[in-house]
């Protein structure tokens, strides 16, 4: 099985994206009972920002994990750096 970057922040990931789905429960909880639409987006908003801080994680574990080891050739630095710019400018 393969390791990935996260796997030593992979329990405190799980607990993030937990906490995410319960805010996606709890909004489209505020929808079924309608409640007040700006409140609603201020609680959008929260999930998201909880979400981009999941992706800032993942990025910071992949660059630790993928572009620092020794075991990383000069040439695959190069196309995993290409990789992590395009995943940056997915998530912008």
């Amino acid at each position: 099985m393969q390791n990935y970057g996260y796997a030593n922040n992979k329990p405190e990931l799980l607990k993030r994206l937990n906490r995410v789905e319960g805010q996606i429960r709890g909004v489209s909880k505020m929808v079924n009972d309608d409640k007040y639409c700006i409140d609603i987006l201020t609680q959008v908003s929260a999930a998201k920002a909880a979400l981009d801080k999941v992706a800032l994680e993942l990025l910071r574990d992949h660059a630790r994990h993928c572009l620092s080891g020794n075991e990383v050739q000069s040439n695959s630095k190069h196309d995993k750096a290409d990789e992590l710019v395009g995943a940056i400018s997915r998530m912008l």
